[in-house]
């Protein structure tokens, strides 16, 4: 037999002669954007790849998580071959994940001016009209190895030792070399939606379409609290000399990472000093409001700050407004028509509010709690009475939101904005994603305290995303401080419990492709005991053993 058949995700059969490439296929298939991949029986492939037998396939854009991480990787590579085209000594940097895209900064011995910026963005577009071929090489360990130590990136040879493969995979373009995580588009021309943000000083935000701004390139938003608080955190890692992955590894090979988990602890207890010292100093606080996504630690932050400001003579007073949630029967619904449980009215604002102002009154009240597992409230028998040295700290995702509080003037808040930031990268070009480090603790922590499988957990995902882009995000910039929540080491401690969980998904699961994107993500990382982590730690918040 010559011929195949070919199963598309509407379930239409056609038959094609062996060989034919997948990106042939993918015309009689046309979507809205244009395709970067290919799932054929669940498994990522190259739109290059030949269909050889009868498959199911799935052809995926930016629309799709791991389409997205491959459209974004593609970016990458296309500023990277035109930079260096046009200003050869100069080197981009892709330093950390950014609410609108990523976060990069280019290093040479000079600032660029605003026309040779504009030239590489000229120079991108040329690139990408030209819809010049990203060719894919498999090269030995060894090579690759070789390679990088000529080109003098060290930390790249080196991450490239610890690969349990033997096998390495390049990507090239315009004869320019390098590896991702993630698949690559086969060609430049798939990329037709993005739009960079020269913030001068070197330094840039590329601005990416993605399923949660339904397929539009989002405006520019400053986020200068959470690029200051990445910045500081990669100074200190200067500081400590543990700028890359390869130099936690390092730590961990040699039997000496205890003393790194053990300042990086201290660090963070410093980081709740200093936001506690700024409390201190602005006169007239008496609320304490706590957002961030989801798995960002706000439990065990909201706890730290509660101790640290007791020290100081505060009496803090801490609230939770998911003990607020309104009975599940009375919860909003979203567009779907399913529990839309990250909006605000998710939320009973008039409760939260009543309380408030009685406290403010000098009543003593009872704090709810909230049962998720029946999703009821009830009132619990903790009762809560203001003292003169009372703060209350609020905590939860509309914290900083005004509307969730406006029975208290706003000169009485201070604002925190949480969420971890590992200033370790991988290598200048592969960070480590805020949003990968979020949905890897809580698969963590959701299997262990309620028994959800991965695919349960990547099913409420998107929703959770969807919840923070809409409910979060916009109000990031009224934030007083932002508090980074990672702990640089704390992926080699997660790679334990999560691998096997991750390798629990099926091959006909939905998520499959971005567990194993996850996994293709974790393999450098050298693992780390749990018992090494503090029984405080913050990562215990997601591990257990407290």
């Amino acid at each position: 037999m010559n011929e195949v058949k070919v199963k598309f995700i509407d379930g239409s059969v056609k038959t094609y002669k062996k060989g034919t490439t997948y990106e042939e296929i993918s015309k009689d298939f046309p979507g809205k954007y244009p395709y970067v991949g290919v799932k054929v029986d669940n498994v990522i492939f190259s739109l290059d790849d030949t269909v050889d037998e009868n498959v199911r396939v799935e052809f995926i854009d930016f629309l799709d998580p791991v389409g997205y991480k491959m459209y974004k990787c593609a970016i990458e590579l296309i500023l990277e071959v035109a930079l260096k085209e046009l200003y050869k000594d100069f080197e981009i940097y892709y330093l950390h994940s950014h609410p609108k895209g990523v976060y990069a900064e280019i290093k040479g011995d000079r600032i660029l001016t605003e026309d040779e910026f504009r030239n590489i963005k000229s120079k991108m577009s040329s690139i990408i009209s030209s819809n010049e071929r990203i060719k894919k090489y498999n090269v030995s360990k060894k090579d690759a190895i070789k390679f990088y130590k000529d080109h003098k990136y060290d930390e790249k040879s080196r991450n490239i030792q610890n690969f349990a493969e033997n096998i390495v995979t390049f990507y090239v373009l315009d004869n320019y070399v390098n590896y991702y995580y993630a698949e690559m588009p086969n060609k430049t021309g798939v990329i037709h939606l993005y739009d960079i943000k020269y913030l001068g000083n070197n330094k840039l935000v590329i601005l990416l379409p993605n399923k949660l701004t339904d397929g539009r390139v989002p405006e520019y938003i400053s986020y200068d609290g959470i690029i200051n608080s990445f910045a500081e955190s990669q100074s200190w890692l200067d500081l400590v000399n543990k700028r890359y992955l390869s130099d936690i590894n390092d730590d961990i090979s040699n039997s000496v990472i205890r003393d790194f988990m053990d300042v990086s602890e201290i660090k963070f207890n410093d980081d709740i000093r200093e936001v506690v010292k700024k409390i201190k100093n602005k006169k007239g606080i008496k609320f304490v409001m706590i957002a961030g996504p989801s798995s960002s630690g706000k439990t065990t932050t909201t706890k730290r700050l509660k101790t640290y400001l007791d020290c100081q003579g505060y009496d803090a007073i801490v609230i939770s407004t998911d003990d607020y949630f309104v009975d599940r029967e009375k919860n909003p619904k979203d567009e779907n028509g399913k529990y839309d449980y990250e909006c605000l009215h998710a939320v009973d604002v008039n409760k939260l509010n009543n309380d408030i102002k009685d406290l403010l009154d000098g009543k003593e009240i009872h704090l709810p709690v909230y049962n998720f597992v029946t999703g009821t409230g009830s009132l619990s028998d903790k009762k809560v009475k203001l003292k003169p040295n009372s703060i209350i700290l609020i905590e939860g995702l509309h914290s900083l939101n005004d509307d969730l509080l406006p029975v208290v003037d706003s000169k009485l808040k201070y604002k925190v904005y949480i969420s971890p930031f590992i200033g370790v990268n991988i290598d200048r070009h592969n960070y480590i994603s805020t949003t990968d480090l979020r949905l890897i603790r809580r698969i963590v922590r959701d299997n262990r305290t309620r028994g959800k499988s991965v695919d349960t957990t990547f099913e409420s995902w998107n929703n959770v995303r969807r919840g923070e882009v809409k409910y979060i995000f916009p109000y990031i910039h009224q934030a007083d401080v932002v508090l980074n929540t990672a702990l640089n080491f704390e992926i080699g401690v997660l790679k334990v419990y999560v691998v096997p969980l991750l390798l629990s998904v099926k091959i006909d699961s939905p998520y499959y492709g971005e567990a194993r994107r996850l996994l293709y993500f974790l393999k450098e990382f050298c693992p780390i005991p749990s018992e090494y982590v503090s029984k405080d730690s913050i990562l215990r918040e997601f591990i257990g053993g407290e």
